[in-house]
């Protein structure tokens, strides 16, 4: 690489490595730069390059290099400080803040040169005139490091009462570390608070709130505050992602995915930073690092995940098991190592206790998707030990035991039944059992078979009858009946449970069977019928025929009139009363009936409440909802969900939560309950996740990603809306659903300021939105580009987007958004023209002033255009204001060109750039009170380039005009109006005082 030549040179070489990122590579050019400027024999020179070279350590992992060219910066300081400006000498007693701490983070500097160091670093302080303030901050770390608890507390105070100066840290970073001493000494309360300011956004800094939200971690956990946890971890981590020397932060988001059931997550950050494993140069946040993957690896051993791949130092494949030894291992040497050079124990202590923590919550959803390590079954259990109901003897279960848990369970139709039931079977195997058990033990084994039960069904059936209960055989017989329907097989069902429904009618009759069993025959056939009814608009998609619908009613009304009313005491009875309603409800629906139907929902729901099996009510209340919806009832629709949600408790499936969580967070976005959508969004995510549907999990992220957005928190929205990208397909969720998403995080990174970035995103939105019919949001989101790509500084790259979105507009007949793109090219143009700073040939055709010109006269010829065809009064008015603007920015161009050019004599720019805003003032003259803010702003801009232009009168003229105009505007009526007011009289006040100054003169 040639030399830089001279000191210019040398200080844009050091401009441009300062903006490089972290790392070796730009430690290894300030290095060579200290080189070039040792060549060039000027000791300003060597000055500032050494005190780069030491920056970009500092702010690196190998920290341990910035000692030798500070110790070279120093000594030069000593024999020549006449060669340190105001700056560098700043800088240089700026340096002993980091060296302290640098020192302190490396294992083979003694502590005894540490603390003479803080003593030279006091000394050079007092005699510069600084404050003690910074002395004591350090003084902090140094008592805090060995654990001397008491002399850190004096350091604390004596820190906080010292005044600030220029060797003060800045806010951020101060608030930072005081938030650290509160959270080390367990006053988490107390670390927010001083937090709060940073992570707030008043004070920020190069790396804060980076720091901040990394630390703020576990103090939210510990109490209680979770959401903010949360969009912390997700903010936080965006921040430190591409900062190599944030190893520390870094660490302290994978201890919080240790902690929080996010295992998988923290696996995903290991393998984002393979260097961060060895990184030598920085022993102190090596040591923090081991011990964090330590405790990540020991939760993945104790989940049955030891044996599992992960990422781990480079060389060689990684177990959870033997990363975990490895992590602990170099942890605790480090431990070692610093206890020994501190004479103290208190790192080994902090080290092991940070490896040992405990979780704080089972899982805390993130809203990213992260596939959740599953657990590994332990070793199956004994044929003798499975299916014990709690509490049962684990040995030797009893046969007769497990089958009367079955059957309590059943009495009381609680959700696990089944589970019971298939337990018992397993241990009943070789046991002997009577005819009865037999029976029960068939009939429940053909629940669990779907359609795939009918011949077992039968088999029960014929036990049933051997057993003398020739009710329950028929209720086992209409069963089978039923799943040959649910098989396709309708009219064979319809005909075999014939038979069965005329006996058991007869044995009811003669006392010959109970209640139960005549309801449950009942309501089999009331089932196939009900059945053929669903066949029959799955088939057409139309209402059934009226003779279907009328069978099932009349089915379903015999069973309600044998049990309505005789569920007291009997919560079989009232299970079948309130399916009966239901049923009835999906008749009211397939009739065209959603209002009934929605009241008969809502009564059975009620009924199996209050019979005290809610989990039953659970589909209703779903099926509610969508009524409600349908019927556009949204405080219904959000009782609904609700109800659904509390009721389900820990029996819903996780599919079943996700929709209703989903559902809820698209009622209550609608109504602008923002906060409340969010987090149902989130357990929808967390919950499809749980259920393993990428797809359905895409969908709540997506509207997650939205509710974030609008809640102003642009990084976390970010994060999620990426994790949905990932998922989203155009084939599965529709084109629309995909552009939304890249549109919605292109707002986000824009806020963010990641302007190259966001303009990737709404082009690739663009990309997909250009082949729909209709291209309001193709142009839309070409004209976003453009504003980012001029953000970016793309010059370019943003007059292309900005065609494009002017030819779009241009086709849709928008003069509005036409008007905008083009005066938008003339502001770029004329800005690449400044750029290139008087190239040959003025630079590209789109960066020069003549083309800028060009661009802003076609904006006023297609204003003006449009205006003189609007119809509508709102039409005009809206192109009128436009016009105005389009003039008023004509006129700031023109002035600015002029700038540029006055000297060589371009008065006539100046007068060309007047003349537009005098053409501003007339247009925004015409709205009256409307315009009146506008206007008022072209008066005054015309006042001040009058009176540059040596024509005082003219501006004392623009001047009177704007106090006549507030003087008859009378008050205004908002505050925001009242203010622009207040600022227009007062600049108008001020040049009117020149004006007159200027004439006295």
């Amino acid at each position: 690489m040639s030399g830089v030549g001279d000191l210019g040179g040398l200080r844009l070489a050091l401009e441009d490595n300062a903006g490089q990122p972290e790392g070796p590579a730009r430690n290894a050019r300030a290095e060579q730069l200290v080189r070039e400027a040792e060549r060039l024999g000027d000791p300003a020179a060597l000055v500032e390059a050494l005190a780069h070279h030491v920056r970009v350590g500092n702010y690196s992992s190998e920290k341990d290099r910035v000692f030798v060219p500070f110790t070279r910066l120093l000594g030069l300081w000593d024999e020549h400080p006449e060669h340190f400006g105001e700056a560098e000498a700043h800088s240089l007693h700026w340096f002993f803040k980091w060296m302290s701490a640098g020192m302190l983070d490396q294992v083979d500097i003694p502590l005894a040169s540490i603390e003479k160091w803080l003593g030279e670093m006091e000394r050079r302080y007092r005699l510069a005139g600084y404050s003690d303030r910074a002395v004591r901050a350090s003084e902090l770390s140094v008592a805090a490091h060995v654990g001397d608890t008491e002399r850190a507390e004096r350091a604390f105070k004596a820190w906080l009462a010292a005044d600030r100066d220029d060797m003060a840290d800045c806010h951020a970073c101060e608030l930072n570390g005081q938030g650290w001493w509160h959270a080390e000494r367990g006053r988490d309360a107390e670390a927010l608070g001083a937090w709060a300011p940073v992570l707030e956004g008043e004070f920020v800094c190069a790396h804060e709130p980076h720091n901040v939200l990394a630390s703020s971690l576990l103090p939210l956990l510990r109490l209680g505050r979770v959401a903010e946890a949360r969009a912390n971890h997700l903010r936080g981590l965006r921040l430190v992602r591409p900062l190599e020397s944030m190893r520390s932060a870094y660490a302290d988001h994978v201890e919080f995915c240790a902690l929080t059931g996010n295992e998988a997550r923290g696996l995903e950050l290991l393998a984002e930073r393979p260097a961060y494993f060895d990184g030598a140069g920085h022993p102190r946040s090596r040591l923090e690092y081991l011990s964090t993957v330590a405790l990540l690896m020991d939760r993945l051993t104790a989940l049955g995940l030891g044996e599992g791949a992960v990422p781990g130092p480079p060389g060689r494949e990684w177990t959870a098991r033997g990363l975990a030894a490895h992590a602990r291992e170099g942890a605790l040497a480090l431990a070692a190592g610093f206890d020994a050079r501190n004479a103290t124990s208190h790192i080994g202590e902090r080290t092991r206790a940070r490896m040992e923590q405990a979780p704080l919550a089972e899982r805390l959803p993130l809203g990213v998707r992260v596939a959740r390590p599953a657990p590994v079954r332990g070793p199956e259990p004994a044929a003798a030990d499975r299916g014990a109901p709690k509490g049962a003897p684990a040995a030797e279960p009893d046969p007769a035991a497990l089958l009367a848990h079955a059957r309590q369970l059943s009495e009381a139709l609680r959700p696990n039944a089944m589970e019971a039931w298939a337990a018992a079977a397993r241990v009943c195997e070789e046991a002997e059992l009577d005819v009865r058990a037999r029976a029960e033990l068939a009939d429940h084994r053909a629940m669990g078979q779907g359609p795939e039960g009918a011949a077992l069904f039968e088999r029960a059936a014929d036990l049933y009858a051997e057993a003398g209960d020739p009710g329950e055989s028929l209720a086992a017989r209409t069963r089978a009946a039923y799943v040959r329907a649910l098989g396709g097989d309708v009219e064979g069902a319809l005909a075999s449970v014939a038979g069965p429904y005329e006996q058991v009618l007869a044995l009811y009759a003669e006392d010959a069977t109970g209640v139960r069993q005549a309801a449950s025959v009942l309501m089999g056939r009331a089932r196939v019928l009900m059945r053929r009814a669903q066949q029959a608009v799955e088939r057409t998609g139309a209402v059934p025929a009226p003779g279907v619908l009328a069978a099932a009613r009349e089915a379903v009304t015999e069973v309600l009139a044998l049990v309505d009313g005789r569920g007291d005491g009997d919560v079989r009875l009232a299970a079948r009363a309130a399916e009966a309603r239901a049923m009835l409800a999906d008749l009211a629906a397939h009739s065209g009936e959603p209002a009934r139907a929605a009241t008969l929902f809502e009564r059975a729901a009620a009924q199996f409440v209050a019979a005290g099996l809610p989990w039953f009510a659970v589909e209703y209340e779903a099926r509610l909802a969508m009524l409600a919806h349908q019927l556009e009832d949204v405080d219904g629709t959000e009782r609904a969900l609700r109800a659904a949600l509390e009721h389900g408790g820990p029996y819903l499936e996780p599919p079943g939560r996700a929709q209703l969580h989903l559902q809820l967070a698209e009622v209550l976005g609608g109504r602008d309950e923002v906060d409340e959508a969010a987090r149902h969004a989130l357990e929808a995510a967390h919950w499809a996740d749980e259920a393993g549907d990428a797809a359905f999990g895409a969908w709540a992220r997506q509207m997650l990603g939205g509710f974030l957005l609008r809640q102003g928190g642009w990084a976390e929205a970010a994060e999620v809306l990426e994790s949905a990208l990932t998922d989203l397909s155009a084939e599965v969720h529709g084109d629309g659903a995909v552009v939304q998403t890249l549109w919605w995080l292109g707002d986000c990174l824009s806020e963010l300021e990641e302007h190259r970035e966001a303009a990737e995103r709404w082009l690739r939105a663009a990309e997909i939105a250009r082949h729909w019919p209709e291209q309001q949001d193709h142009a839309t989101l070409a004209h976003l580009a453009g504003e980012a790509l001029g953000s970016a500084g793309l010059p370019a790259e943003a007059d292309s987007a900005y065609a494009r979105a002017g030819a779009l507009w241009r086709e849709l007949g928008d003069p509005h958004g036409l008007v905008r793109s083009l005066r938008a090219r003339a502001w770029l143009a004329l800005d690449a023209r400044d750029g290139a700073d008087g190239a040959d040939g003025g630079g590209p055709a789109t960066g020069s002033a003549e083309a800028a010109v060009r661009w802003m006269e076609e904006a006023v010829e297609e204003c003006a255009s449009a205006l003189d065809t609007a119809a509508g009064e709102d039409s005009r008015r809206l192109l009128t204001t436009e016009l105005g603007d389009t003039h008023r920015q004509f006129g700031d161009l023109l002035a600015r060109t002029a700038e540029r050019e006055a000297a060589g004599g371009n008065g006539a720019g100046f007068e060309a750039a007047l003349a537009r805003l005098l053409e501003a003032v007339a247009v925004f003259a015409a709205l009256g009170d409307l315009g009146v803010h506008a206007r008022t702003e072209a008066e005054l801009a015309a006042g001040r380039l009058a009176l540059g232009l040596g024509r005082p009168a003219e501006a004392r003229a623009r001047a009177s005009a704007v106090l006549a105009a507030y003087a008859a505007f009378g008050p205004a009526a908002d505050s925001a109006s009242r203010d622009t007011a207040g600022e227009r009289v007062g600049e108008a006040e001020r040049l009117l005082r020149l004006a007159r100054e200027r004439e006295g003169n």
